[in-house]
């Protein structure tokens, strides 16, 4: 069984940190989340989101240990907020975040493995 609160250091790059803080901020704006995305990200709300949102991206800036729930929110929040044009930045994310899509797949996949294999 995998204990969520567990906390877990994931060993990430700084394309990999920047990436995600990005994924996170995105929903600071301009992306268009609802209470029913949040709550499938792992938040209580949109405005548990928001109201979070400082602190996970302070904990991939720092680089120190994180729980494994907090690892999956900020993973499943760039993912979608990345891809969906419904309630993410979609199209609009090279040009809120700078970061090609070719460019943030490529991230986004070395990320996956770190997080999801994290230990």
């Amino acid at each position: 069984m995998d204990d969520l609160s567990v906390f877990v250091d994931v060993d990430l790059d700084e394309e990999e940190r920047h990436l995600l803080r990005c994924g996170i901020g995105e929903w600071l704006g301009p992306a268009r989340c609802t209470d029913e995305m949040a709550v499938a990200i792992g938040f209580e709300s949109v405005a548990d989101l928001i109201a979070q949102a400082d602190g996970l991206i302070e904990a991939v800036l720092s680089g120190g240990a994180t729980s494994r729930r907090d690892w999956r929110r900020i993973l499943l929040a760039t993912e979608i907020v990345f891809a969906s044009d419904v309630v993410g930045s979609g199209v609009d994310w090279t040009s809120t975040t700078g970061l090609s899509d070719a460019e943030s797949i490529a991230v986004l996949r070395r990320v996956q493995r770190k997080v999801i294999g994290a230990r």
